[in-house]
């Protein structure tokens, strides 16, 4: 896993990175889900079954606003686990855009969520110091948290804060 979560004033913080800004996504959603549950349940959510979907989430706008579909893309990886009781375990991202809008389409593995033991629940994904941007080549993105790392480009990063 390529994401840590990092501190904020409130709430909980998490950085992720990615080869790729789909990859950053991917990063995101499962670093997302790891703050959500229990350890004890994250060592065993490999015992069981696993089922495959795809979820798709689409913007209609003619910006290229990564950081807003991420936001949509994250709120409907917590309804279907809310709603659906499906959790998300596993994902690859696939990020499109063209004709009017951006979409997130996502290949999901994901397990019963009534098999999960959640520690923490998120009220919201916030728009509050979202970022998604790319680090060149060569350049390094040096972490203002201890707890995170800095990242050496090329790739992406992602910073999302959670309401809990």
């Amino acid at each position: 896993m390529s994401a840590w979560p990092r501190p904020t004033t409130a709430d909980i913080g998490l950085r992720a990175f990615g080869q790729t800004r789909s990859r950053v996504f991917d990063e995101v959603t499962i670093g997302m889900q790891s703050i959500l549950i229990s350890p004890k349940s994250a060592q065993s959510v490999d015992g069981h079954v696993r089922h495959s979907a795809q979820w798709n989430v689409v913007l209609e706008t003619e910006e290229q606003d990564w950081e807003l579909l991420l936001v949509h893309w994250l709120e409907e990886v917590l309804y279907r686990a809310e709603v659906h009781r499906q959790w998300c375990v596993n994902c690859s991202v696939l990020l499109r855009s063209g004709e009017g809008k951006i979409e997130a389409q996502g290949s999901v593995s994901w397990i019963d969520a009534d098999e999960v033991e959640q520690e923490v629940e998120i009220k919201a994904v916030t728009t509050h110091e979202l970022q998604i941007f790319e680090i060149q080549s060569g350049k390094t993105a040096v972490s203002q948290w201890e707890e995170v790392p800095n990242f050496e480009g090329p790739g992406w990063i992602a910073d999302v804060v959670f309401d809990i």
